[in-house]
């Protein structure tokens, strides 16, 4: 369609404001998902890289969105489909430092937030799909990646993320704190191990 130019200033405008509301309709979708329940502070960091998809092929079918998921079982196969289950909140407490309400379960993702009167914290965790997908999207955005040996068939650090794949499936942990990155590493590293350990 052609416009002329008398009329392109008045359409301008209307496409900045209404552009004006995605950031904003951004963030509300990423509080919605990630703050549920309020939790120990803020969310600073990389923003949200929740993937579409659904939960793994294997394991039980993950828990219902807004609502707490079990704690893990372990053994093989036995959590691979619960994001939740993955990784406990007592140990997304312990990579994150600081006290985080319970795990929320969506479409093969768990979050965990710290509560609004704490520091800035949260943990997210990717299962099946979803973690595959984070890994490539973070491989296709050139970003730095540091092989980590010995943990399942292959994993890898990046800052405040870890990705891994055992048994088949796809896992990434992703931290947001507002601190130097890199003092997480040994904690991701070691949380790595343990949830390769049950897939």
């Amino acid at each position: 369609m052609v416009h002329t130019r008398g009329r392109t200033g008045s359409g301008d405008r209307r496409r900045r404001r209404a552009l004006a509301g995605v950031p904003v309709a951004a963030l509300l979708l990423l509080a919605l998902q990630g703050c549920q329940e309020p939790a120990a502070g803020d969310a600073g960091g990389k923003p949200s890289a929740t993937a579409p998809g659904g939960a793994g092929a294997e394991g039980p079918p993950a828990a219902s969105p807004g609502r707490p998921s079990a704690s893990p079982t372990g053994g093989a196969g036995g959590t691979a489909g619960d994001p939740c289950a993955l990784v406990t909140r007592a140990e997304a407490e312990r990579l994150a430092g600081t006290a985080l309400g319970p795990g929320r379960d969506l479409e093969g993702t768990c979050t965990y937030v710290a509560p609004a009167s704490g520091p800035t914290a949260q943990v997210e965790v990717f299962a099946g799909e979803p973690g595959k997908n984070y890994y490539d999207a973070e491989r296709g955005l050139g970003h730095e990646l540091k092989p980590l040996e010995g943990i399942g068939d292959e994993a890898w650090l990046e800052d405040g993320s870890v990705f891994l794949r055992a048994s088949g499936q796809w896992v990434a942990i992703r931290l947001v704190r507002n601190e130097e990155p890199s003092r997480f590493d040994r904690p991701l590293e070691e949380l790595a191990r343990k949830v390769a350990g049950r897939l």
